[in-house]
């Protein structure tokens, strides 16, 4: 005996639709009432900044008076101060630190990633810095580099320095000091990254790359450089707009000296702002830095194939 299946009324079935987009609805909302604070806060800290650092690029502002409207002066003024091009060619300087931090990060994460014994004290040594602040790394390193210092003293005990004056007093040496402690200081950061990339390469193409007799080396270049190939996207496209946007080491280690050596492009749009109070002008320098913090991270999609493992 075989029964036939009810059938629901037209009715009902448009109940259960009617119920269920109430409840997507529903969800819909709450979700949108918990990121309403965020929301909140990032058209107030960011989207609203940005909008208005953009509309000042046109004009001249001292904080004082209304804004009034110029045009492009502002970027012909810009255009036609050394100083500007001065902090710009230092900033684009800087960029080498880029992949030397990435080159060192990739072989610490490697090291790190291995299980061995107190692996975790290593990992989380080299991630200390991180979690410094760069007041404190700053001062360290300024006595570190300073007159008589102890990295002065190991430079002229190896031969590699003629005279004790100070690394971030020397116009030649000022930059280099800078971007070390750049380095020092990121390569934990890249290291976590990279380590948490690590972990979605495949340990099956590994060993099957080495069953057919691939060299370690080949196993690296062929299997887990390509399985980093997106983080490297991200690690290169963050350094890079990091680089370029220098500020923060510039400002507790070197103030811009010596003779302008360490002088950034975010340095002189800090001080058009701050000490000469030409808000138009500082504006007009931060846009200049994010145009070319664009065309950096498109290179950065150019050299790493748009961040495909598969490429």
């Amino acid at each position: 005996m075989t029964s036939t299946p009810t059938r629901r009324s037209r009715r009902a079935e448009h109940r259960q639709g009617s119920a269920g987009a109430r409840r997507t609805l529903g969800n819909t909302l709450i979700a949108y009432a918990f990121m309403t604070p965020f929301l909140i806060l990032l058209v107030m800290f960011h989207t609203w900044p940005v909008l208005f650092g953009s509309f000042l690029a046109f004009n001249k502002y001292n904080i004082i008076s209304p804004p009034q409207w110029v045009g492009l002066d502002n970027f012909r003024e810009l255009f036609s101060d050394e100083q500007f091009w001065s902090g710009l060619r230092n900033s684009l300087k800087y960029i080498l630190v880029v992949p030397v931090i990435q080159v060192l990060s990739i072989l610490v994460a490697l090291l790190v990633n291995r299980p061995m014994k107190g692996i975790g004290f290593f990992r989380t040594a080299y991630y200390v810095p991180v979690v410094t602040s760069f007041a404190v790394v700053g001062l360290i390193w300024s006595w570190m580099y300073q007159q008589g210092g102890p990295v002065n003293t190991v430079l002229r005990t190896l031969g590699l320095a003629s005279d004790d004056r100070s690394l971030l007093n020397n116009p030649a040496t000022a930059l280099l000091a800078v971007m070390f402690v750049t380095l020092w200081k990121g390569i934990g950061y890249y290291m976590v990254l990279y380590l948490a990339g690590l972990q979605n390469v495949s340990q099956e193409l590994d060993d099957a790359a080495t069953i057919d007799g691939a060299t370690r080396w080949q196993v690296f270049w062929n299997v887990t450089i390509p399985g980093l190939r997106p983080t490297i996207l991200v690690c290169s496209l963050l350094s890079t707009i990091s680089a370029i946007k220098v500020f923060e080491e510039i400002v507790v280690m070197t103030q811009g000296g010596p003779a302008g050596s360490t002088y950034s492009v975010l340095f002189y749009s800090y001080s058009r702002a701050f000490q000469d109070f030409k808000y138009g002008l500082a504006a007009s320098a931060s846009i200049i830095v994010a145009l070319i913090s664009i065309v950096f991270g498109l290179i950065n999609f150019r050299l790493t194939r748009g961040g495909r493992s598969d490429a």
